[in-house]
């Protein structure tokens, strides 16, 4: 039936943009038939569409039997195993193309910065940002952001600042990924000037971007910007009836402290997707209002959207925060049974954290020693908070000593575990700890807490006096007086 090879080739290039899974191994078969295997275009463009068609096991015999590989060819089997997780695998490929003397191209590199973060190879990430420097592609969009990207998720903001500073073109994409870096990071003024500086260079805020500033704005608790860019949001055509914005005002209004606007926003959303429902559970569970939030699970259930696993995370999270133990246990029991996935850490951590609130740290132990997933520093840190709100010394120690092991240097381990002592009176177990605390350098962080005054943000850190204390306090002095009335007026009334 196809009897050219420019027909073939054609044909695999068609499916391959159409993921049609069946029609490669079809095609496949005519060109065995008609002996044109050892052509290499047709090699690679049936590679391309089996991996298009995500079928990486047929994908990978056929790499593997090729003669003569590409660059075409290895840029492909590369970014295929990206795209679907397999970092190891794809970093491995790399290395292999490397011994066999082929030098990356601006295909090869962005796939590899998504791999390096997925394996958290850093050194590798910088050795890719060499490559790209030393080959001149940082002149690239893709190459550029990816490197952007990379930084940015690894919280490098110093270094991701430069990367973006010597980028020659900027589209909103680089944009949002500099104003998304920076409030999760939590600078959040940082990507409000971010925001700012886009809308002045003439680049027009999209999809993208409201959610990112949304999210700073809940992390600020700013809600004046926050009800102004809802504002904004309304009056545009462009963002009518976005889920992912208006998931984002959702989040926003939660955690500024305005449930009640949450619940505008969400009743008003006439297709909520699974993130949306996700939303206004965990912002129900963060106001402590756990009733609310299982009413919500059970009505996502009866809608037909199937909870995932973040899903279950935060319903899980918000029983621990009210306190719904039983109703939590029933949830975490029948992960499997009535949702079709195993319980991850994450889940085993909102367990653990709930039976500890609960007062049942012996249960939370047994808990942790019988999971069957390799327990994580977050699993031991609910156990370890669990301890401190109930002063357990014995199962407290448990907990500290294996986050020493896990994190020697975060301060509020040791912290956590001085706090148990001191209520005790353990002196000695003080001692050895602030000693320790000594020798690793580490310092406990000041808290912190801010308020929002026409638009500027004042933070106001534990044992480090505000620039403005002195006026405050005459202030306060003032407000507190009690009035004192005439002797003469207190005789006629």
């Amino acid at each position: 039936m196809y009897n050219s090879i420019h027909t073939l080739s054609f044909l695999l290039r068609n499916y391959a943009r159409h993921s049609a899974s069946s029609i490669p191994k079809q095609t496949h078969a005519q060109i065995l038939v008609n002996n044109y295997l050892s052509n290499l275009t047709l090699q690679t463009d049936l590679l391309l569409a089996y991996t298009k068609s995500g079928d990486l096991h047929h994908a990978r015999k056929l790499f593997d039997r090729m003669c003569d590989r590409n660059m075409h060819s290895w840029n492909i089997f590369i970014f295929s195993h990206v795209h679907n997780s397999l970092y190891s695998e794809a970093i491995s490929a790399f290395y292999k193309f490397m011994k066999m003397g082929f030098q990356p191209d601006h295909y090869t590199l962005p796939p590899l910065f998504k791999a390096s973060l997925g394996v958290g190879n850093v050194y590798l990430g910088c050795i890719l940002h060499n490559w790209v420097i030393r080959l001149g592609f940082d002149g690239y969009v893709v190459v550029g952001t990816s490197v952007l990207d990379f930084y940015l998720k690894r919280g490098e903001l110093i270094d991701a600042h430069r990367v973006f500073s010597n980028m020659l073109w900027k589209d909103s994409a680089v944009w949002n990924l500099m104003i998304s870096g920076f409030g999760r990071a939590g600078f959040y003024a940082e990507a409000f000037i971010m925001c700012r500086k886009m809308v002045a260079g003439g680049v027009i805020i999209d999809v993208f971007t409201v959610p990112s500033i949304l999210n700073a704005c809940g992390g600020a608790g700013d809600l004046m910007k926050g009800s102004e860019i809802h504002a904004l949001i309304v009056k545009s055509i462009v963002f009518d009836g976005d889920v992912a914005v208006a998931n984002s005002l959702i989040d926003m209004y939660a955690k500024c402290g305005c449930l009640g606007s949450s619940e505008k926003v969400f009743q008003n959303m006439p297709n909520p997707n699974v993130v949306t429902w996700t939303t206004m559970i965990s912002s129900y569970g963060v106001h402590g209002e756990g009733e609310k939030a299982l009413g919500i699970f059970k009505k996502m259930r009866n809608r037909g959207c199937k909870p995932n696993p973040v899903a279950i995370t935060a319903v899980l999270a918000s029983c621990s925060h009210s306190g719904l133990i039983d109703q939590g246990r029933h949830i975490f029991h029948s992960i499997w049974l009535d949702h079709g996935f195993e319980p991850s850490i994450e889940h085993y951590a909102c367990m653990v954290d709930l039976l500890g609130r609960c007062g049942h740290l012996e249960k939370a132990l047994r808990l942790v020693q019988n999971m069957k997933l390799q327990v994580t520093a977050s699993v031991w840190g609910a156990l370890l908070a669990g301890c401190v709100m109930h002063k357990n010394v014995m199962i407290g120690e448990i907990a500290a000593h294996h986050l020493f092991e896990m994190e020697p240097t975060n301060s509020s381990n040791y912290i956590a575990l001085c706090y148990i002592y001191e209520y005790h009176s353990i002196w000695p177990g003080m001692v050895s700890i602030r000693t320790k605390m000594r020798e690793l350098g580490l310092v406990k962080c000041p808290g912190c807490s801010w308020i929002t005054i026409g638009g500027m943000v004042h933070k106001f850190y534990q044992g480090q006096p505000h620039p403005l204390a002195e006026m405050m306090c005459i202030q306060l002095l003032s407000m507190s007086k009690v009035p004192t009335f005439p002797d003469d007026f207190q005789e006629e009334s």
